[in-house]
This record gives structure tokens, sequence and C-alpha cells, in this order.
């Protein structure tokens, strides 16, 4: 079980990270849907990924870096060119298809994940409900972690936010490579 648990820990760190940088900036709805659809992308990528098993693991995993960094610098792109042009509607502006492209970019490596799942000494889908669970708790922690961090700095994080989420996509590309 210990190994189950240590893989969902490590699988979650990239939601959390990303959850805090929009903890930065965002208010509110963002606290639940967040953690909430990082969990469940976990879950079914690496369900999806123990599913595919071998039969389709290697295409994962040849290019699952590349569809991580693209859209991760691409939202991460997208929260510098709002925070440098100043818009002030910003918060309301993201939506459930920013939150999904997140979600998937976070957990495109569970899929890879999930293809080692028979491998642990504990069950499957108690390995993927532990990714799932894990996920959403860091998830939620680290966006009230970064929400605590942009109230006392202000909105302009959206700058760190933006970078952390390119920091991200560029670290994954780079172990990849």
């Amino acid at each position: 079980m210990g190994g189950a648990v240590l893989l969902a820990f490590g699988l979650a760190m990239d939601a959390t990270a990303v959850a805090a940088a929009r903890g930065l900036v965002r208010r509110g709805r963002e606290l639940v849907i967040l953690p909430l659809l990082f969990g469940v992308f976990q879950a079914g990528m690496a369900a999806l990924g123990w599913g595919l098993g071998a039969l389709g693991g290697k295409y994962v995993a040849a290019y699952d870096h590349w569809i991580a960094f693209g859209l991760l610098v691409g939202i991460g792109g997208k929260m510098l060119y709002e925070a440098w042009k100043g818009d002030d509607a910003k918060e309301d502006k993201a939506g459930l298809g920013t939150y999904v492209v997140l979600a998937l970019a976070t957990s495109i490596d569970a899929a890879a994940a999930g293809i080692t799942l028979p491998l642990m000494p504990v069950s499957p889908v108690i390995a993927i409900v532990l990714i799932g669970t894990i996920t959403a708790a860091c998830s939620a922690l680290g966006y009230l972690a970064g929400r605590a961090v942009g109230t006392k700095l202000g909105n302009r994080l959206e700058i760190l936010g933006g970078l952390v989420l390119i920091g991200l996509g560029v670290r994954v590309l780079v172990q990849h490579l």
C-alpha cells in the first residue's frame, strides 16, 4: 500500500502546483472545481493507462510530455497575456474548458503510471482511488496556500501563476527528453 500512496503523492504534485498558481489570483468556485476535476482526471487517466496496458502504453509514453508541455505553456501564456493586458475581469473569464484543459495537462503522466498498477502489491482499483483522493486533497491545499499568498501580495501575481505553469510545462518536457 505504501508504494501506491507514494505514487499518488508523486502524481499529485503537478496538479497541486497548478492549483496553487490558480489560487494566487482566483477566488471562490475554483476551490471546489479544480481539486474535484484534478482528482477525477488523475484517477481516470490512471485507470485508462491500466486498461490500455501494453497495448497503448508505448504511445502514451511517447507523446505525453509534448501534450502536457503544450497545454501548460498555452494556459500559462494566456495568464501572462491577461496580466500584462491589465484586464480586471480575469476572474470571471475562466470557465469549465480552462479547468478541463488544466486537469488534462496535469494528469497525462497518470496514464503512463497506470500501466504499472498491476505491478503494485495492492489492487489497481485501490491505487486508482488513492491517486484521485490524494490529488484532490493536495490540490485543495495548494489552492488555499496560493490564495493566502495572493491575498497578501495582490492580483498581479497572475504573472507568477503563468510563469509557474510555463515552468511546469518546460520541466515535464526536459524530464522526458
